[in-house]
């Protein structure tokens, strides 16, 4: 192995790790910044675009960082990290898998993926409500209710997923695969 070839990966390796960093700190930004209106979102439709781009294994990673660096800002929950590295690794494994398949019409294309998105979405909401009620020993009834008062946020959630997924994937695919060839 000559130097060169070594000081090319490395040089390649600073800058995956560089725009990974990047990348997080734009969904904790984007998590931050709308935060205060329940049901609105813009996570997933990164998460989505990032790991169609970038594949399924720069995907877990940046969900995986994106999860732990999550519950060091905004607070431990030991359910909420649960939840965040079960989901958002996940979201990326199947998104990621998509990004592999040759498209051919663009139209296609979302009209499958943006249905696919809301039913995360949903699983999100699902694995929340197993979660939660499991971890704090809630009774049947209020686990009923843990899950029934849910849908009042899964429900915007969805309808945002939708909207972000048909509107933005397209831009922050195109972005992030722009990005890819300069590393």
């Amino acid at each position: 192995m000559n130097g060169k070839f070594t000081k090319e990966k490395a040089r390649r390796s600073a800058k995956e790790c560089s725009f990974l960093a990047v990348f997080v700190s734009l969904v904790i930004a984007a998590q931050l910044v709308l935060s205060a209106v329940p049901g609105v979102e813009l996570v997933t439709v990164l998460f989505i675009a990032y790991s169609f781009s970038f594949g399924v294994r720069r995907g877990m990673l940046a969900a995986t960082a994106f999860s732990l660096l999550r519950c060091l800002l905004f607070g431990f929950f030991p359910t909420v990290l649960a939840l965040y590295l079960i989901y958002y690794n996940l979201l990326v494994l199947v998104f990621g898998l998509f990004g592999k398949r040759k498209w051919k019409n663009a139209v296609k294309q979302l009209l499958i993926l943006t249905p696919i998105a809301c039913v995360c979405t949903a699983i999100f909401t699902g694995i929340d409500n197993v979660l939660t009620p499991l971890w704090y020993g809630y009774t049947a009834k209020a686990w009923r209710l843990y899950a029934l008062a849910s849908l009042y946020f899964m429900i915007p959630q969805i309808v945002c997923t939708a909207i972000t997924v048909a509107t933005l994937f397209f831009p922050l695919t195109k972005a992030f695969t722009l990005a890819q060839r300069t590393l």
